[in-house]
């Protein structure tokens, strides 16, 4: 005696696959990749908001996992000469990069996607460069800076695979 069959005895209606939208729901779509950015932007928003708050508030409640000699690794690059440009916080910086970024999303055309990328862009050199003094001047590494660079580096990827794809 044979096991009961499971599979139905109907036959299963064809697959059909449009082949323009093949890719429906991949970073690959226009608005889906826009939304991506816009979450990552947001992301990165809320993280250089709080930045900011803790560097005009005190540092004291900055958690950082790092601790090295019992002080925080996150505490000495937000305190270095470093955490400021001009006067003006890296984390503030950072808050208007994302921002801008959240900004030209709702910029149409090809200006908003450019404008984008340039943003992203200077903003990446920039988290490339602190980084290069957290690790070889600083020898300190904060977890949110860290955070922040990776956050940037995907909207400079992003932003740049948006404006080259319309192009």
């Amino acid at each position: 005696m044979s096991p009961p069959s499971t599979r139905s005895s109907r036959p299963l209606p064809p697959v059909s696959v449009d082949p323009g939208r093949g890719h429906v729901g991949r970073l690959s779509d226009p608005g889906v990749l826009t939304v991506v950015i816009l979450v990552i932007a947001m992301v990165g928003t809320l993280e250089a908001t709080y930045l900011t708050y803790i560097h005009y508030h005190g540092l004291a409640s900055l958690p950082c996992f790092g601790k090295n000699s019992g002080h925080s690794t996150c505490e000495a690059v937000q305190s270095s000469r470093y955490a400021k440009l001009a006067g003006i916080p890296v984390a503030l910086l950072g808050l208007l990069g994302y921002i801008t970024i959240l900004v030209t999303l709702f910029i149409r055309g090809e200006l908003g996607r450019l404008a984008g990328f340039g943003v992203a862009l200077i903003g990446f050199g920039f988290s490339m460069y602190l980084t290069y003094r957290e690790l070889f001047t600083l020898k300190e590494i904060c977890e949110w800076c860290v955070a922040s660079a990776c956050l940037m580096t995907a909207l400079m990827v992003l932003t740049s695979v948006r404006y080259l794809r319309a192009a």
